[in-house]
């Protein structure tokens, strides 16, 4: 019997998520969003070593003692797991997950639910027969290792003989309540609540670093609080993770997910790792969304949300603010129209209330398998308007193009800077063969683009400038014959029609004292161009 066995045993007994075994930390089970230490000492990285060759595949014995992540799985008397293994620079990180067959019974309730009359349900997977279960099987007893047993490679590793660590059995049910999980979701709750009060657009947590934040577009520090470890990053960002999306994070080692305080805000989340352990980046969306006025669309773009049918698209690199600018886009439709509309999204940020419209949300991994299933499923079920939260692969493009010509009004984006870009980008995607034919369909079914780039106000905060292509016969006849390098001339000879490129929004958030000509300068495109246009209008860019 391997010396990790009775560890594992423990994990079918409590119905736990995992067993974590980590070089200079004590040994924890994972039930829910509790973590309970199972072992009076921090276990080393060598005893942790000679547990692992124990139960260690044959064939994965060369490269084990190499940096990254390595899985097998492995059956005990207790059931079977998989068996994960992380090596970063000079710590080593085993968990052991439970693999539960299909007939399994339902988990039991979490460890502080369990009682010391409790006995082990039956195990989800076939077993030996079954060892006592007293507080002492929960852990392996003391045990010298004999050299002999250890492979003689192992042995030109260096890797001396060690005692195994002592377990003890887990914490009385009576105190198993999961204080520190609720102090992490208690501390999670603060920091989004200071996102709140002060301004703040982004939070990040990295192992290593203090809890940062996005303010005006700069990363900064609020306060004087200590670097993070991994297992306080890990501990944050678990308390408030579904279990769904946990276990999509174990497997995939990043995911998204939407987290929301009643009546304060929502957070888009992103859990990630990296070399120095997990990470997560949390999105501030308000709670109140944004309308159309307070951002301040023109008479033109709102046109947009009254047609029947046709593409508009909104664009922009990253946190350039596209959700909030369609939010504030469906809002008016919701408010103005009694239209049917779906939104597509990962995850669902702003949250519609019913006004005039119908409106269902459908968030991609949660409610539907991805973009281009849930837009196909869309055309059946009777929409006005459909938002895309991302266009992103050709599939997709091509699904919302074909939808803009047979009826509907469609809405999606794009991570691209320009005007002439987007419209690009679209084509680009298709083969060479379609390409003509794309070009024809996107000009008949586009009808708008919005392409915006944030810059930071004077005195703090953000606004953004917005290039705008409002689709007329010329500008349909340029995208036909693929000359789409000249759509800014169409949109500088159509400012009366509501159109406007980058630099003329730059320079009105100039001219209205909402920007600095340097901030302008640093986001513009045709920075030389810009650079001469402030001049002509008297303004100083030395400094830019």
């Amino acid at each position: 019997m391997a010396l990790i066995d009775r560890l594992i045993k423990t994990i079918y007994k409590y119905s736990a998520d995992e067993l974590v075994l980590a070089s200079g930390q004590k040994v924890t089970l994972t039930i829910g969003n509790s973590r309970r230490s199972v072992s009076a000492e921090a276990a080393t990285r060598q005893q942790i070593e000679v547990l692992l060759r124990e139960i260690l595949p044959g064939d994965l014995a060369p490269v084990m003692g190499e940096e990254g992540i390595h899985e097998f799985p492995y059956t005990s008397p207790s059931g079977s797991v998989k068996v994960h293994v992380e090596r970063t620079g000079g710590s080593l990180r085993i968990r052991a997950i439970p693999i539960v067959s299909e007939d399994a019974a339902a988990p039991s309730p979490a460890l502080s639910s369990v009682t010391a009359s409790d006995s082990p349900g039956p195990s989800p997977v076939t077993a030996a027969p079954a060892q006592p279960e007293t507080p002492a099987a929960f852990a392996p007893e003391p045990a010298r290792f004999d050299p002999g047993t250890i492979p003689p490679a192992e042995q030109d590793a260096g890797i001396a003989p060690q005692v195994a660590p002592v377990m003890e059995a887990p914490p009385a049910p009576e105190v198993a309540t999961a204080p520190a999980a609720a102090r992490a979701a208690q501390a999670m709750e603060e920091l989004f609540m200071k996102m709140v009060q002060e301004g703040c657009s982004d939070l990040h947590l990295c192992t290593g670093n203090p809890p940062l934040f996005r303010k005006d577009g700069e990363i900064l520090s609020l306060g004087e609080e200590a670097p993070l470890t991994e297992e306080q990053v890990r501990d944050l960002v678990f308390s408030i993770t579904p279990r769904i999306k946990r276990e999509e994070f174990e497997t995939r080692h990043d995911t998204d997910f939407a987290h929301e305080i009643p009546n304060v805000a929502r957070y888009r989340c992103n859990l990630f790792r990296d070399r120095m352990g997990v990470g997560g980046v949390f999105r501030l969306i308000p709670s109140k969304i944004p309308t159309a006025e307070d951002l301040g669309l023109s008479r033109q773009i709102l046109q947009l949300c009254d047609l029947s049918k046709g593409l508009v698209l909104v664009t922009g690199p990253t946190g350039s603010g596209k959700s909030t600018t369609l939010a504030a886009l469906i809002d008016y439709i919701n408010r103005n129209r009694t239209a049917h509309v779906i939104t597509i999204e990962d995850p669902i940020e702003f949250v519609h209330q019913k006004q005039k419209c119908l409106i269902n949300q459908r968030e991609v991994g949660t409610h539907t398998e991805g973009f281009k299933v849930a837009l196909r499923a869309a055309l059946r079920e009777d929409p006005d308007c459909i938002l895309v939260g991302e266009m992103t692969d050709l599939e997709t493009i091509a699904i919302a193009v074909e939808t803009a010509e047979t009826g509907h009004l469609v809405f999606g984006t794009l991570h691209t800077s320009t005007v002439a870009s987007t419209v690009d980008r679209i084509i680009d995607q298709f083969p060479a063969d379609r390409q003509s034919q794309v070009r024809t369909m996107l000009s008949e079914s586009l009808k708008g683009v919005l392409s915006q780039t944030l810059c930071r106000k004077k005195g703090g905060g953000r606004v953004a400038a917005l290039e705008v292509l409002l689709v007329n016969a010329a500008a349909s006849n340029l995208i036909r014959e693929g000359k789409a390098f000249q759509l800014p001339s169409i949109m500088q000879t159509g400012k009366g029609q509501g159109m406007s490129t980058l630099n003329d929004a730059l320079l009105d958030l100039v001219q209205k004292g909402v920007v600095s000509p340097k901030e302008a300068y640093f986001k513009a495109v045709a920075k030389a161009e810009f650079k001469t246009i402030l001049e002509r209008n008297s303004f100083k860019v030395d400094a830019a």
